[in-house]
């Protein structure tokens, strides 16, 4: 197994591959060029006013580094601290990134940017996690894992640790909604204790700057098919003397409706193709009027739910393929067959046809029809059920029609969006 060292020789970088055990001699070396290497881990932990336990996780970070024999370094993301935070961070040997945005996950952004290590592993400033136990992501990163998730529930609670509504309510059933949406096999989904790769937080690319940070990390991972796994860890209760940052409503419905709009598979594209199906063939059926099936009479009413089901569904189709691309545009990443086929389809084309045709199609039967009524006479109950249909026809060409141009300005913002390529710097 090799890594990839970069060793600084004057102003220019020099690659070099190195065997994991070389990696860790040099990481151990503490003279000649040790200043020249990079660490092999980076500390990430986000902070705002955590004088009085930031020490006690430097502290315990540094030790653990100490203690495995490897080269490390601490950097605190902080996020316009007016306390002694920063102070005390600096002098226990800390580097400090200023965040003037204010969230925690533009805390956490800031301290990865600035990381020099191979792997990097992020938790709060509260000693809530025990940050001399890193032995355990620093393993599975080096057996082949890209992301490593902390599990609470697997490793421990102690009383106190965790309010009562986020351990049996709150994470269990955002954790279930996650691994629902995204097939994942995360358990834990809002463990705040993780280890990374350099590589694997580039590809991530997570943009939020609030709590859902969190959950955006494991959806981003999941759709760039990182190697995602879990370890066992146990949680203190914090150290602090003021209540946390975290608020329960605002920040879990910040992740539920980032979970959501992560999700249009699942959310639009499914539910819309059934429901355009069944409508689809209702208002087939029922077109020409009343029918009857073993015994039930389907009428009038029938054809309302038939054509309510047949434009919601083409909604939700149509919103879910711009979702899609808007995500893409965000977090580029190879293999997603529907975005990738669009680029080169020319949707905006086929969608303004096809819509303009239907809606004229439906305009100029509905004008038959008002022309049938006041010119010619008759029953306009015959034709109710043949009006629903020609409504249909008409909303939906229109909503296909002005679809099109959204999809093609969310095209042309994709196409000059960053590729995944380089959005993972490069090669190495």
């Amino acid at each position: 197994m090799h890594t990839t060292d970069f060793i600084n020789i004057g102003h220019t970088i020099e690659l070099r591959n190195l065997p994991i055990e070389e990696h860790h001699s040099a990481n151990n070396n503490t003279t000649g060029n040790d200043e020249s290497l990079p660490p092999l881990i980076s500390a990430i932990i986000p902070c705002l006013n955590e004088e009085l336990t930031l020490g006690i996780c430097i502290n315990k970070a540094m030790a653990s580094f100490t203690q495995r024999g490897v080269k490390g370094e601490v950097i605190v993301g902080d996020n316009g601290s007016t306390d002694k935070s920063v102070e005390i961070a600096e002098s226990l040997g800390a580097r400090v990134v200023h965040q003037p945005t204010r969230g925690y996950g533009a805390a956490l952004s800031a301290a990865a940017g600035a990381a020099r290590g191979k792997y990097i592993i992020m938790a709060d400033a509260d000693d809530s996690y025990d940050w001399s136990q890193l032995d355990c992501f620093i393993d599975t990163l080096e057996n082949g894992a890209d992301f490593v998730m902390g599990n609470r529930f697997a490793g421990g609670i102690e009383a106190g640790a965790m309010p009562p509504l986020h351990r049996y309510l709150g994470n269990p059933v955002m954790s279930g909604i996650a691994r629902w949406l995204y097939r994942s096999p995360i358990r834990d989904f809002h463990c705040g204790m993780r280890g990374f790769t350099r590589e694997a937080f580039q590809k991530i690319a997570a943009h939020s700057t609030g709590m859902e940070f969190a959950s955006e990390m494991i959806i981003n991972a999941h759709r760039a098919e990182l190697d995602i796994r879990e370890v066992p860890i146990k949680l203190y209760p914090d150290k602090r003397n003021r209540p946390p940052h975290l608020r329960s409503f605002r920040d879990g419905w910040r992740h539920l409706r980032l979970l959501i709009a992560y999700a249009p598979n699942i959310i639009y594209l499914v539910p819309g193709l059934i429901l355009l199906i069944i409508g689809l063939i209702g208002l087939a059926l029922l077109a020409g009027g009343p029918v009857q099936f073993g015994g039930y009479y389907f009428g009038i009413h029938f054809v309302a739910l038939a054509t309510m089901a047949t434009l919601i569904g083409l909604t939700s189709l149509l919103l879910g393929i711009l979702a899609k691309v808007a995500i893409a545009i965000s977090h580029p990443v190879p293999g997603g067959r529907l975005v990738t086929w669009l680029k080169r389809s020319h949707p905006l084309e086929w969608l303004v046809f096809l819509g303009t045709t239907l809606a004229l199609l439906g305009f100029s039967a509905d004008l038959l029809l008002a022309f049938q009524w006041f010119f010619i006479g008759g029953s306009m109950e015959q034709s109710v059920h043949a009006a629903f249909v020609i409504s249909t026809a008409c909303i939906a060409g229109v909503l296909m029609s002005m679809a099109g141009f959204v999809l093609k300005l969310l095209l042309d913002n994709l196409d000059n969006a960053p590729s995944a390529a380089s959005m993972e710097g490069p090669a190495q």
